[in-house]
């Protein structure tokens, strides 16, 4: 049958060829003119196939990502790679998004490409752990623990200097951003208790060793503003080693996605500018980022699932500094000790025992009890008197 149908359109182009009418052909084969047409524009004496059936498969499919997009999405991921930047599915998005391209492909879509491209591998020279065991805080609930830092000082046109505070939950990444002119310790105040009450209080918040957050080396016992609100809030801050910012890694990668994401794309030329811009990205940010961490969900999805019910201030304002000094309550300063045997809490010194060299020990500051008591593990291995001032 397939034979024949083929031996019937080449005998049709060779009578057209020849001089038939094209009426005459169709009415003895009982064929149609479109398709006498077609055979014959199919017709090439270079091609002995002309004859066969072609697959009807669309050229180009309507599933298939247009190959403008696909180089597009190669070329971001090679240039935030090449500078160092996060170069994920979803910072490409996101970079896309900034350039107007259209139509623009899903994460799903983007992550094909890159695999389909070989661009999935990651970057070498990560942290290697040492081996000393290190005390690790509890993430596995929304707010169980909080990671803060300031980034800055950064420039708005004018210029005028202000500075970030970048709060991020370790359980559900959610994050809550409050810029501010300095840091000073109203403003630190004003930062946490702005934040908290957009993504809740936690039990626990862990901060590198800035003045800002732990007080003042020449007063070293004093409790700094933020101690102070933090304790008189039930949460527990934790420092964490000194020169060892990676402990705190969570929010220095979102400290550089930040940057790359919101202070090098927005531009702002007023206090108004970047406190709207800064909330549009904090609400971009959880809503819309999704991390791998959290099985592709994104940090509100990942709140809603926990069924958490959060903690938030109970007043508008952020209290007034100075902050009454707190009767309850504890903090914790994480240090690695070295062969010296010395404790250093704030810059005041404290002899440890042996076992302690070369281990991560927690010196955990009781208030009510007015003890500084040093644990190594969970074990407790010395005590000190330690009198707040």
């Amino acid at each position: 049958m397939e034979e024949g149908i083929k031996r019937l359109r080449i005998l049709a182009v060779q009578r057209f060829k020849a001089g038939e009418s094209p009426g005459s052909i169709c009415t003895s084969l009982g064929k149609s003119r479109f398709w006498l047409y077609k055979w014959v524009k199919r017709f090439d004496e270079g091609d002995p196939s002309w004859f066969e059936d072609r697959s009807r498969r669309p050229l180009a499919s309507s599933n298939r990502t247009p190959s403008e997009i696909e180089e597009i999405v190669k070329m971001i991921r090679l240039n935030l790679y090449n500078q160092n930047l996060f170069c994920g599915a979803q910072a490409i998005l996101w970079e896309m998004e900034d350039l107007g391209v259209e139509p623009l492909p899903s994460i799903r879509t983007i992550n094909r490409i890159l695999a389909r491209n070989d661009l999935t591998h990651r970057r070498t020279g990560r942290y290697e752990p040492k081996g000393t065991a290190y005390p690790a805080l509890p993430s596995l609930l929304p707010n169980q623990t909080h990671q803060a830092d300031f980034v800055g000082p950064c420039y708005l046109k004018g210029p005028i200097r202000f500075y970030s505070l970048n709060i991020v939950d370790a359980a559900t990444v959610r994050c809550g951003l409050q810029p501010s002119l300095s840091m000073a310790a109203q403003s630190v105040l004003d930062g946490f208790w702005a934040a908290w009450k957009r993504i809740g209080i936690p039990d626990r918040v862990q901060i590198d060793n800035a003045m800002s957050f732990f007080g003042s080396r020449r007063h070293p016992r004093g409790m700094g503003p933020l101690i102070r609100l933090c304790l008189h809030n039930g949460v527990e801050p934790w420092f964490i080693p000194m020169a060892e910012p990676w402990r705190n890694g969570l929010i220095e990668n979102f400290n550089e996605r930040y940057q790359q994401k919101f202070l090098g794309k927005v531009i702002m030329g007023s206090v108004e500018d970047l406190t709207t811009g800064s909330l549009a990205f904090e609400q971009r940010h959880n809503s819309r980022y999704r991390y791998s961490k959290l099985k592709g969900a994104t940090p509100l999805k990942a709140l809603v699932a926990s069924n958490v019910i959060l903690r938030f201030p109970a007043q508008e304002k952020a209290p007034k500094h100075p902050l009454e000094k707190p009767e309850i309550g504890k903090y914790h300063v994480v240090r690695l000790i070295r062969s010296d045997l010395k404790l250093d809490v704030f810059g005041e010194r404290f002899p440890v025992p042996p076992e302690t060299m070369l281990e991560y020990v927690v010196a955990t500051i009781d208030v009510k009890e007015q003890k500084l008591k040093l644990f190594l593990d969970k074990t407790q291995v010395e005590e000190f008197d330690y009198k707040l001032r």
